[in-house]
């Protein structure tokens, strides 16, 4: 399946002055899910799904599971055997076949593989994602992680989700100490994505309540969340506790900001992304893996 890119994507990249190594990546990729990749999809225990909701919300969702939950059905299919956290608006977003974006991370390895397509709710409360392009990704800005078992909560402990329009300085101190997060997209006619931003803690920068300045790195060129965001500026967010197991799930609008000047007051920024949010999901019990952290990447601007 070719990889082809829209409207948006084409934009960034004719501004970003990398239109042609774009068209080589593309060229190169393979659109497809290669039986070599089945077994690595098999091994993980973690997925970020990006969905759209009926009000065109974007919102980015973590699905974890054992070793298996993940199914490659062929070369453009893929099951998800697992439940989204209570008070996740994903099955919603996938009661009928709608635009649907898969990040496979494995932390530990520094390995990423992103299937964007059409997903709904299947058989049994699976999640079946088709017509998939694929995406493989370099490593640059992986924080190292291996999940070492699960949360073990009891019946008493406290799992009040609080959904707010602004958060409140503990949310904000949390993302403020984040080195990864996930972020979602969607292209009217192209479809769904869901990427992997890193960076040392203190890379996402706190505006105020309601707004962040995201720094954008150097990556493969592609573009894929940028291209979307110029087109239409629905983003979903995901920050992840992995010692607390909170997540924190953010949905709004996001812009993108060219100016140098600016960009050069973030460490290591080619440009700056600019959140304005729009609701909050925090679900003390979002994610059920506890990880170990191992290092910071070496790729992270100082």
């Amino acid at each position: 399946m070719t990889i082809k890119y829209h409207d948006g994507e084409i934009a960034v990249q004719t501004r970003a002055g990398v239109r042609q190594q774009a068209d080589k990546l593309a060229a190169a990729m393979r659109g497809a899910i290669l039986p070599s990749l089945a077994g690595f999809v098999a091994a993980q225990r973690m997925a970020v799904l990006g969905t759209v909701d009926r009000n065109g919300a974007v919102w980015a969702s973590m699905l974890t599971g054992d070793a298996g939950f993940l199914q490659v059905i062929d070369y453009q299919s893929i099951r998800i055997a697992a439940v989204p956290a209570a008070g996740d608006p994903l099955a919603e977003n996938l009661a009928s076949p709608a635009h649907a974006a898969l990040i496979v991370p494995d932390l530990a390895a520094r390995r990423r593989l992103r299937l964007n397509g059409e997903g709904h709710i299947a058989e049994a409360g699976t999640i079946e994602i088709r017509e998939a392009q694929v995406y493989g990704n370099c490593p640059h800005y992986i924080q190292a992680r291996s999940p070492i078992g699960e949360h073990q909560w009891r019946p008493g402990d406290n799992a009040a989700i609080e959904r707010t329009a602004e958060l409140s300085a503990e949310q904000q101190q949390r993302i403020a100490c984040a080195d990864t997060f996930f972020i979602a997209t969607d292209h009217p006619e192209s479809g769904a994505d869901v990427s992997h931003r890193g960076g040392n803690p203190g890379f996402v920068q706190i505006v105020n309540g309601r707004q962040l300045a995201i720094p954008d790195y150097s990556g493969n060129n592609m573009f894929n969340t940028l291209g979307n965001i110029a087109v239409n500026p629905h983003v979903g967010l995901l920050f992840i506790g992995f010692d607390s197991g909170r997540t924190l799930q953010l949905t709004g609008r996001a812009a993108i900001d060219w100016d140098a000047a600016r960009a050069a007051t973030l460490a290591g920024a080619a440009r700056i992304v600019d959140f304005e949010l729009e609701e909050a999901i925090d679900n003390p019990q979002g994610c059920a893996l506890r990880y170990e952290f191992h290092e910071y990447s070496h790729f992270n601007p100082s």
